[in-house]
């Protein structure tokens, strides 16, 4: 797989369970694709479910990861997961609340970009992202990033 989205455990019950929209999903899946890459999406319910997406996507040999940690932003082994990443990240807080949510206190120079404020807008502008790095940017999809 070429790009994974990890969503990490949610600050409230109810949202700990939400998938992400399927028309998102589709959107982003179509993105992606017409990019030449692949993408798929974990949710994870735990830290460990979390850590242990990170490490499978070194195994799987991922060429990028959008990463909306959750409430596991504070949590020393995320940092050590992600510093043990083999490709770049992306953090993405699809919470459009206020103040914007915290993000992680320190990364590594795996991480591309921090995309906050945006709600689910943000995974396009994170894909958007890892696709530029990727050099996957150009295609003949109608997806643009600001103006």
């Amino acid at each position: 797989m070429s790009i994974l989205i990890i969503r990490g455990p949610e600050p409230h019950a109810d949202d700990a369970n939400r998938p992400l929209p399927a028309h998102l999903v589709q959107g982003l899946v179509r993105r992606a694709a017409c990019a030449g890459k692949t993408l798929a999406v974990r949710r994870c319910g735990s830290t460990r479910e979390m850590l242990h997406a990170l490490s499978m996507a070194n195994q799987w040999h991922v060429e990028a990861t959008l990463l909306d940690p959750g409430t596991q932003v504070d949590s020393p082994l995320l940092q050590r997961a992600l510093q043990g990443l083999d490709h770049p990240y992306i953090e993405v807080h699809d919470d459009v609340s206020h103040p914007p949510e915290p993000t992680l206190p320190t990364r590594g120079g795996r991480c591309l970009a921090v995309v906050n404020g945006y709600g689910l807008h943000g995974y396009t502008l994170a894909l958007n992202i890892a696709l530029d790095h990727l050099g996957a940017a150009e295609c003949e999809c109608d997806v643009h990033v600001g103006t």
